[in-house]
């Protein structure tokens, strides 16, 4: 039988170790050969934030959140390598904010104007992070 190696970045150890019961941490594995890991391949995003996240305003791990108080819910998310969002309780990524947004809510709705970035007070919008790089490209 062939011997499983798992090997953490110390940034990876470090977060689990602040992460609380609640949290939802995603881990991705690459195989590696010859107990050596395979060369470091960049995953390229992709899809509708990969624009944010090329200009640096929107980053892998980044956790999303919103919360609509009529109707009493909150979602939180994190963005993939890959540009996806991965919604809490749910295995499947998402490929955009709004479909992310479906998830949660149930209903159609525009996910770029209610997921906030969530480590920010007061944190902006996608759509707000969205209009700032339109607004750089344009000068």
């Amino acid at each position: 039988m062939p011997t499983l190696s798992i090997n953490f970045d110390p940034a990876v150890i470090a977060h689990l170790m602040k992460a609380s019961g609640e949290d939802t941490v995603h881990v991705t594995l690459t195989l590696g050969t010859g107990g050596q890991p395979s060369s470091s391949r960049k995953v390229v995003p992709h899809g509708p934030l990969a624009d944010l996240m090329r200009a640096g305003l929107l980053d892998a791990g980044t956790v999303l959140t919103f919360h609509q108080r009529r109707a009493n819910r909150s979602g939180r998310a994190v963005v993939t390598a890959d540009g996806q969002l991965v919604v809490d309780g749910h295995s499947t990524p998402y490929p955009s904010p709004s479909k992310a947004a479906e998830a949660v809510t149930g209903n159609v709705i525009n996910g770029w104007t209610l997921w906030h970035v969530a480590d920010v007070e007061g944190g902006p919008t996608l759509d707000a992070l969205r209009r700032k790089l339109e607004s750089s490209e344009a000068k």
